[in-house]
């Protein structure tokens, strides 16, 4: 199985001999295109670190929120069954393939970024769902049952972004593992998940920690 060229190539311009590949989520039943751990590895040169921080390639890492997510989607799939369901900042995608494979009726993986949607695209023909995409959340209309969102509150600015989830959907469910403490008259925390982003970026413990929140538009 051969990765998609388009991301093969956009990933091999920022960090030369890069690799993606086809890899299994632990405690799932799904894959992603990742980038090669091994090639994770190793000192960067100065060029590669610059190109990586103008243009990180977020889309080939599964973030330890999302993968959380969609772990508990599989566990919980009364959250989407049935329902209409949008991924903000989808990323890789790996939260809208656990919510179609739990059964929603519908579900777009929302990104800002081109590469992140083909990287959606991907991941979802890797595992055998069909999704609809988006690259601007403020066009679609509030038609959706819920917003999924996983690794968006990383810098305290995004934190209004808690109102806008609402404006399109009647309920949010939000995991972060970096902002894990906001207070919002409207989001409850569910609980506390445990997962590692992939591949492993020996990040501190404190980022294996994913908080889940809960809103339901009044």
């Amino acid at each position: 199985m051969n990765p998609p060229l388009d991301l093969q190539d956009a990933l091999s311009e920022l960090l030369g001999d890069a690799q993606l590949v086809a890899c299994e989520l632990p405690d799932t039943q799904l894959k992603l295109w990742l980038i090669d751990a091994r090639n994770m590895d190793r000192a960067f040169t100065p060029e590669e670190t610059r190109r990586i921080l103008h243009e990180p390639p977020y889309w080939s890492f599964c973030w330890a929120s999302g993968l959380a997510l969609a772990r508990y989607l599989a566990e919980h799939p009364h959250w989407v069954q049935g329902k209409r369901v949008l991924d903000f900042g989808a990323g890789s995608g790996v939260a809208a393939i656990a919510a179609a494979r739990a059964g929603a009726l519908e579900v777009v993986a929302c990104d800002l970024d081109p590469l992140a949607i083909a990287a959606c695209r991907a991941n979802a023909e890797l595992n055998g769902v069909e999704l609809g995409y988006s690259t601007d959340f403020f066009a679609e209309a509030d038609r959706f049952d819920l917003i999924l969102v996983a690794d968006v509150l990383y810098d305290r600015a995004n934190l209004p972004l808690l109102d806008e989830f609402l404006s399109r959907g009647r309920q949010a469910l939000v995991a972060d593992s970096r902002v894990r403490d906001f207070q919002h008259p409207l989001y409850q925390r569910l609980e506390t998940l445990n997962a590692l982003t992939l591949p492993d970026l020996a990040e501190p413990w404190e980022f294996r920690k994913v908080s889940l929140y809960h809103a339901q538009r009044r």
